[in-house]
């Protein structure tokens, strides 16, 4: 059986170092991407399908933030279902404002693929961040 958290670690590792290609090339051609609002209120929300859709959430985030700590902390698997719990904060370059948000993060993965990737966070603190509140 394969070790599915452990590969969910390496996407991690592999965000930490810039290398954004590595996590596309392990998603499924037909993943569902889904970040919480909507791409209306927060330019990498909503639902994306695809390795495309993967792409732009990826450059959504480089485009409207900076990263100053981004900590990925517990790992919870259940056969194909891994779920991580972590913390952002990061600022958005278009107000200069910051945000402190506790995230969860759940893959969906089949045969060394994520199929499904959703993230749930603070909502309000992007917002305001995002409004230079």
């Amino acid at each position: 059986m394969p070790d599915n958290k452990a590969f969910v670690q390496s996407l991690y590792a592999a965000f930490g170092r810039g290398d954004i290609p590595f996590i596309l090339a392990h998603v499924d051609g037909s993943i569902e991407w889904v970040s919480s609002c909507s791409a209306e209120r927060i330019p990498w929300g909503g639902a994306r399908k695809g390795r495309a859709g993967a792409e732009s959430f990826f450059q959504a985030l480089a485009e409207h933030l900076e990263f100053e700590r981004f900590e990925p902390r517990d790992f919870a698997a259940d056969g194909k279902l891994v779920f991580v719990h972590g913390r952002t904060v990061a600022k958005v370059k278009q107000t200069g404002r910051r945000f402190d948000s506790e995230w969860v993060h759940r893959f969906d993965i089949t045969e060394g693929r994520v199929t499904r990737w959703q993230e749930f966070y603070d909502t309000d603190a992007i917002l305001a961040a995002l409004a230079g509140r």
